[in-house]
């Protein structure tokens, strides 16, 4: 089911005007402060794992861990690299992450750490544990491993392995450190319980052996640990009061609450599990986004199409504008679906506050008015942005050679339609009236020029005798229209829920998701605009220069998110 932005505890603001209710993680917060816990401290983590591109889910938990640090006072957040898997990790990611975060709106000042940093510290804390009696070196292989651990049905069997010495357990984690073992020859495994109803319970492989080279350590290790046993461990030395993670890791909190118990930490994090957002229309599986850009179904982590942030930061997209969409789904103890056009609402809201309006033209239509003068030279004062009075006014040529868009003409104009039309009146948008006299075709029948003639007492919104003209279009003078590469954005996926009932969500792919108009014009002042810039381009949506391709002499602009259209509405319910 999707719901319109998720069965959050409460959104952040209330919808009758009543104060904010606070969600359960901030009452979780507010309780343990209560009772002073923690010394009265609040500290989170965002702790990701450098082997891809940060997507609009990271941006939740990146937005709740750093918003939740703020809230409180004395509030920390770390950034702290959960590195334990030498083969899917690298430098070009842990960089990347950084850059993600900042342009996010968020510092962890000196606070960041990787769980690399913790590798001895890990490994003698396994020596812990072995020497306790709760850790036994164990040789079945990978898929022994699998085998003996059962399944829901049936309990799990001890391994054969499980009763060796403390002494020789000892041995033989030295012996795996030491590189004297094959890779998958040996696991390090936690000695819990093979008939736990739940699953990581049942032994947990701690340490595998892996001859791989570390981005940061190199080769100085040769057995790594599994993620349940960094994760856990590497919070508590890192002093984090409140563990916040996504609802796909409860049933992973027994086994992170065993270690705590059975270990000297020096603090004692408390796991909470919220929601994970799901979008519409998009897929946020790392594997799936790799096979997308490996497989060229996109150009790259950053195409405007991904969720990536990097992809929609590209597309257009404001960290601003993703908070706020985070702030409004709020935070819940379920997972649901929220729509894809809660974000896109969010983008509309702040880019209509923030961006300057310029005329673009998609589709061209030439428009002559043979009762202006050629000669004359006049400017009409254009608004840049109604909603910020401060950013006044543009000079906009008025002229006898126009452009409209086509679908602003209809020579045989349906009822209801008050556009452009045989015989018909339309407003220019801070110009004049015209009418259509007549128009000229190709051989092929279609519309290639509109010879109107104009009411010069039309000016400043008002016709001379009063008469209501109910259609009004953009245009572009003749002398302002430049060329431009005008990539309009679509949803990538053609279904809501793609590969949903497990089919291949490749055959989702939505074949419009990128449409490039041939012949599309835009105002000068546009396209002369440095990269990076938001406009609205009047009647057709929210336009971002593009950091990359955009520059002098090759404007290329990016639908960030489009507008509503009445009339093409109308047109599509038939």
């Amino acid at each position: 089911m999707t719901h319109p932005h998720g069965p959050s505890e409460v959104p952040e603001s209330e919808a009758h005007g009543g104060p904010a209710r606070r969600h359960f993680i901030q009452q979780i917060i507010d309780q343990d402060l209560e009772q002073g816990k923690n010394g009265g401290r609040v500290h989170t983590r965002f702790p990701p794992e450098p082997n891809g591109y940060l997507h609009i889910g990271h941006a939740k938990a990146i937005c709740i861990n750093f918003g939740l640090a703020e809230e409180f006072p004395g509030g920390r957040c770390n950034l702290r690299f959960d590195d334990t898997n030498p083969t899917t990790e690298d430098t070009e990611f842990v960089e990347a992450i950084q850059a993600d975060v900042r342009w996010l709106g968020f510092d962890w000042q000196e606070r960041l750490f990787f769980a690399s940093d913790y590798f001895e510290r890990l490994y003698g804390l396994a020596v812990e544990l072995i020497e306790k009696g709760l850790a036994y070196v164990c040789d079945l292989s990978l898929e022994q491993l699998g085998e003996w651990r059962g399944d829901g049905s049936r309990p799990g069997r001890n391994s054969p392995y499980r009763e060796r010495s403390v002494a020789e357990n000892l041995d033989l984690f030295r012996r795996m450190r030491a590189g004297e073992f094959p890779d998958g020859a040996k696991t390090l495994r936690a000695k819990i319980d093979m008939a736990a109803a739940n699953m990581n319970l049942r032994d947990p492989v701690l340490y595998r052996i892996l001859h791989a080279h570390h981005h940061r350590t190199g080769s100085a290790w040769c057995i790594y640990p599994m993620y349940d046993w960094a994760h856990g461990q590497s919070d508590a030395l890192e002093g984090i009061t409140h563990s916040l993670c996504s609802l796909e890791f409860e049933n992973h909190r027994p086994l992170y609450d065993w270690f705590l118990d059975h270990l000297s930490l020096p603090y004692r994090p408390r796991q909470i599990e919220f929601a994970r957002l799901q979008l519409t229309y998009t897929v946020t599986s790392k594997r799936k986004l790799q096979q997308l850009v490996k497989e060229g179904h996109v150009t790259g982590w950053d195409d405007p199409r991904m969720p990536t942030l990097r992809g929609l930061a590209r597309r257009g997209y404001t960290p601003e504008a993703i908070r706020a969409f985070v702030r409004t789904i709020g935070v819940a103890r379920f997972n649901s679906t929220v729509d894809m056009l809660v974000l896109e609402n969010a983008l509309r809201d702040d880019l209509n506050r923030r961006a300057e309006r310029r005329f673009a033209v998609l589709d061209p239509l030439e428009v002559l008015i043979e009762n202006y003068p050629a000669d004359r030279h006049e400017t009409v004062p254009a608004v840049n942005n109604p909603e910020d009075p401060a950013a006044g006014t543009r000079p906009l040529p008025f002229e006898a050679r126009l452009f409209i868009e086509r679908d602003d003409f209809r020579e045989d104009a349906p009822k209801g339609y008050f556009r452009l039309k045989p015989g018909g009146e339309v407003r220019l948008r801070y110009g004049y009236v015209i009418r259509c006299e007549r128009f000229e075709k190709d051989a092929a029948g279609r519309v290639t020029r509109i010879h109107a003639r104009y009411d010069p007492q039309s000016g400043g919104g008002q016709t001379a005798d009063g008469r209501k003209v109910r259609g009004i279009i953009h245009w572009l003078p003749a002398s302002q229209a430049l060329p431009a590469e005008v990539r309009l954005y679509d949803h990538l996926f053609r279904v809501p829920e793609p590969g949903a009932g497990g089919g291949d969500f490749l055959a989702d792919i939505n074949p419009h998701s990128l449409q490039r108009p041939e012949g599309a014009l835009i105002e000068r002042s546009a396209a002369e605009a440095a990269p990076g810039r938001h406009f609205q381009f009047e009647r057709l949506g929210y336009f971002f220069s593009d950091p990359r391709d955009h520059r002098p002499g090759r404007p290329v602009f990016n639908r960030a998110v489009g507008l509503k259209d009445t009339w093409a509405k109308l047109e599509a319910r038939g």
